[in-house]
């Protein structure tokens, strides 16, 4: 069974500090070059926002068990963290924009689903795209500094072109706002505690403000929130590792598998096992 790989930031050498543009060819270059298999599960530590050019085959993406489908003129953005996997690249060609987190600070599109620009949105993402494109490669006419502020001034503007192309517009949170800070919190600390009141006292909130950000964000309570992500690493890690149940239990933060595989069940409606034997395909 594939271990999944972690994939540190490392950019091209001709790159800006913080960003990088690449073509699928030069992706799959560089992960022969570094020992990586793009079709097996791989979690990077920055942002992917890969497009499928408008004269080019569809491309298949999973990210976190769900595979989407990407379609010629579409946009796909995975968060820094996520587990995702390419389908068939050689079939396809694209350009993919990968920068660290804190290099913009805009929101990219909504990452549930590809984005797919049509109209005057269509032609408004693709200036946008060629401008950002245009000054990446043009390195030498400014300081290195000049440049990257440019470049975090027309990603900004991608992403922002992007995120309004959908069918609404994305929700608007408070950058260091409740939710944003709970977020945070949950990534660093969901292996070791399982309580909205802990997050709260260390965040300074109440329980109930947490809630109720959450909420506005999300539409799910502050619980849910946190489960749903214990719920997740559960699964990544039960269908991309061979560790058995008690282990992931004790990594998770819990006193005993018998408590993992209770809130497992209750969250998902099968045993960490069977979910795992389901998921492999190797039967209950």
């Amino acid at each position: 069974m594939a271990e999944i790989t972690d994939v540190a930031y490392r950019p091209g050498l001709n790159a800006p500090i913080g960003m990088d543009v690449i073509d699928f060819a030069e992706l799959r270059s560089r992960a022969r070059r570094r020992g990586i298999d793009l079709a097996g599960p791989q979690r990077p530590d920055f942002h992917h926002l890969i497009h499928v050019h408008a004269d080019a085959d569809e491309l298949r993406h999973t990210v976190d068990f769900t595979e989407h489908v990407i379609p010629p003129g579409g946009w796909l953005w995975v968060r820094p963290g996520q587990v995702h996997q390419y389908g068939a690249l050689t079939r396809s060609r694209g350009t993919i924009v990968i920068w660290r987190p804190g290099f913009v600070t805009v929101d990219p599109p909504p990452p549930e689903t590809p984005v797919r620009p049509g109209g005057s949105a269509r032609e408004a993402v693709d200036l946008a795209l060629r401008h950002l494109v245009a000054d990446y490669a043009d390195l030498g006419s400014m300081t290195l500094e000049a440049h990257n502020k440019a470049l975090r001034m027309l990603l900004a503007v991608l992403l922002l072109r992007l995120a309004h192309a959908g069918s609404a517009p994305p929700p608007s949170t408070p950058a260091d706002g409740p939710f944003e800070r709970f977020k945070a919190a949950v990534e660093r600390n969901f292996t070791r505690t399982h309580r909205v009141a802990d997050y709260a006292a260390d965040l300074g909130y109440s329980t109930r403000t947490l809630t109720r950000a959450t909420l506005s964000a999300t539409g799910r309570s502050a619980k849910s929130y946190l489960d749903a992500r214990i719920v997740l690493e559960a699964k990544r890690l039960l269908v991309h590792t061979d560790r058995a149940s008690a282990d992931i239990a004790r990594h998770l933060g819990f006193t005993s598998p018998g408590d993992f595989s209770k809130f497992f069940r209750k969250h998902d409606g099968r045993t960490p096992l069977a979910f795992r034997a389901e998921a492999r395909g190797t039967g209950a």
